[in-house]
């Protein structure tokens, strides 16, 4: 029995020495193997390409919106008629009369203080009548009081003949201003071809330094502006 043992002891120990040495060879090899790095975190993602910018589109040059169009009777130079000139009004002419004569070689001025369109009337049939009357007849009434439609055909039945009648409108602070300029409007519209109407309301109402103290009568500065209105439409 006590060999038994013996052998028991001594397989004992070869197994102890086989275990020590496997224990051994396991720890040198995990000493051999490489050192593993850190566990990599998630993966950094690709800056994403930039948005492709925006190229502005070059806006095409901006067009001046069209001129509104200009009131023919007050910018607009008609065709000139040969021949001369008879201007008649009331003070308003008198005031331009200088310029008029610079602006209208030949013209002639019939003006009178405080003429009525009806008094312009017959001083157009008396022109007619002495065979003076001229081409063009230039008629600036309507300052002092008011003007109706048969006024303005009695004006064009006086002018009979003549081949131009320029109807030159009223800019003054008196009630009857309106109306008279509307009736010239719509008499100027009856005789188309014929009749003209030189603006002179709209022309001047955008300038009070043309006008003297009392708003009616012109200055230096408006009667040059109302003779070349009236040169343009003659």
């Amino acid at each position: 029995m006590s060999g038994i043992r013996g052998v028991d002891r001594a397989i004992g120990a070869v197994l102890l020495l086989v275990l020590v040495a496997l224990v051994g060879l396991g720890v040198a090899d995990d000493r051999a193997a490489p050192a593993r790095g850190p566990l990599a975190g998630p993966t950094s993602l690709t800056a994403s390409p930039s948005a492709t910018p925006v190229v502005p589109t070059t806006a095409p040059p901006a067009t001046s919106a069209p001129s509104a169009a200009p009131v023919t009777s007050t910018t607009t130079t008609v065709p000139p008629v040969a021949g001369p000139v008879t201007a008649v009004g009331d003070s308003i002419m008198l005031d331009i009369q200088p310029e008029l004569t610079v602006d209208l070689p030949g013209v002639t001025v019939d003006g009178l203080v405080s003429r009525q369109f009806e008094a312009g009337i017959a001083v157009v049939q008396a022109d007619r009548a002495a065979g003076t009357l001229g081409h063009v007849l230039v008629v600036e009434l309507g300052t002092n009081g008011a003007v109706t439609d048969a006024d303005v055909d009695a004006m064009m039945q006086a002018a009979q003949g003549v081949a131009r009648v320029v109807f030159v409108n009223v800019c003054v602070p008196r009630a009857w201003a309106a109306g008279d300029n509307a009736v010239l409007a719509a008499g100027v519209a009856r005789y188309p071809g014929l009749a003209v109407l030189a603006d002179w309301n709209t022309l001047a109402t955008p300038h009070p330094e043309w006008f003297t103290a009392d708003q009616v009568h012109l200055n230096p500065a408006g009667a040059t502006a109302l003779a070349a209105l009236i040169a343009r439409n003659a």
